[in-house]
């Protein structure tokens, strides 16, 4: 998706681009939305893509590929799905809570969209472009030790050296890095992203909706059909919520309630996964809200921001992290964390402590 170049023609074009999307405002293929000739054409690479994900699970699960545990318990969050289902504000909200029940964790993820293959450890002021801009977005949510790298166990393990007092690890975007060896599973669901339920190419799944019923906890972002609350079985289901309605300046120096701003005219700026939810979050405030969609990971320049001059732009916190060093000074930030359950929580600890969760 390109960026408004500030005339209402090509503003036009824009929405009409956002408005054919499969989910609107979301960065998915067309062809994802519906089980049309686009889609059926791709179902025998899908087919295979199938097998060869079947039969990795089956070698890994027989012990033929070997999984690889580290010196303490590894609690994985991940999706079935590509795309955005509010997995990173899950990771926050899990190592908060892990924290309020006694543990010290730490956070290891892939950094994707950096440039560092890893293993590597990850500061709350490292550089989005080369870590990722997730990984360096957790960092300064959570404070805790985080490492990236394209194999998980060995990132894990370089955590662990650096930082031995780390008793549990949060692996971010786990769920398919078999290799790693987990205690617990956390898939989080977003059904709107899940298109026309088909397995990639031809539809957005990394795995069938099946895969949830094996999960140890599955944590819905948004209203499930019973289609899908079915997939679920007997899974401990919780619901998730983002919340947030205060507005902070990019420089950190200022912040402002939402409400402050209702009836203004302001630029809304997002390169996630589904930035219309982020769009609708501003409009359903009572903000005047012209839109501005990048795809998801997005590199920003600083021309990305050069549009009409003295008017509020608002970024989510992930863009942000590779915003702030240009953007102009009438730029916010909208953070927003991940509402659930205590029972979820409760549900992960006792999984920890005693290897099943409450019935």
């Amino acid at each position: 998706m390109r960026a408004w170049d500030g005339s209402p023609l090509r503003y036009k074009v824009l929405k009409n681009e956002m408005n054919a999307s499969p989910a609107r405002g979301s960065n998915a293929p067309h062809h994802w939305s519906s089980r049309g000739l686009a889609a059926c054409a791709l179902l025998p690479v899908s087919g295979l893509f199938a097998g060869l994900s079947a039969l990795r699970r089956g070698l890994y699960r027989a012990g033929w590929l070997r999984r690889e545990g580290v010196a303490v318990p590894v609690v994985v969050v991940g999706n079935i799905a590509v795309g955005g289902s509010g997995k990173t504000p899950v990771v926050a909200w899990l190592v908060e809570a892990l924290v309020d029940a006694g543990f010290r964790p730490g956070i290891v993820s892939r950094g994707y969209g950096g440039t560092e293959s890893g293993p590597a450890l990850v500061s709350s002021a490292a550089d989005p472009a080369r870590f990722g801009d997730e990984p360096v977005l957790l960092a300064r949510m959570t404070g805790r030790p985080l490492a990236i790298g394209r194999d998980r166990p060995a990132a894990a393990r370089a955590l662990l050296a650096r930082h031995p007092e780390c008793d549990v690890i949060v692996a971010d975007d786990g769920l398919q890095h078999y290799r790693l060896a987990r205690d617990v599973e956390i898939v989080v669901v977003d059904e709107a992203v899940l298109g026309n339920r088909w397995l990639l190419p031809a539809g957005p799944l990394r795995e069938s909706v099946a895969r949830l019923a094996r999960a140890d906890v599955v944590i819905a972002h948004g209203e499930l059909s019973a289609q899908v609350r079915n997939a679920v079985g007997r899974t401990p289901l919780f619901s998730m919520k983002l919340t947030g309605d205060v507005l902070e300046s990019i420089d950190g120096t200022q912040r402002r309630p939402l409400a402050d701003f209702r009836g203004q005219r302001v630029h809304a700026v997002a390169g996630i996964g589904r930035p219309q939810r982020f769009f609708d979050r501003l409009g359903e405030g009572g903000l005047d809200v012209v839109e501005h969609a990048f795809p998801d990971h997005h590199v920003y320049i600083p021309e990305d921001l050069a549009f009409a001059p003295g008017e509020p732009k608002i970024l989510t916190a992930k863009d942000a992290v590779k915003c702030a060093a240009f953007a102009p000074p009438e730029t916010w930030v909208l953070p927003v964390r991940a509402t659930i359950d205590a029972a979820a929580s409760q549900c992960i600890v006792e999984k920890l402590a005693h290897g099943s969760p409450p019935a």
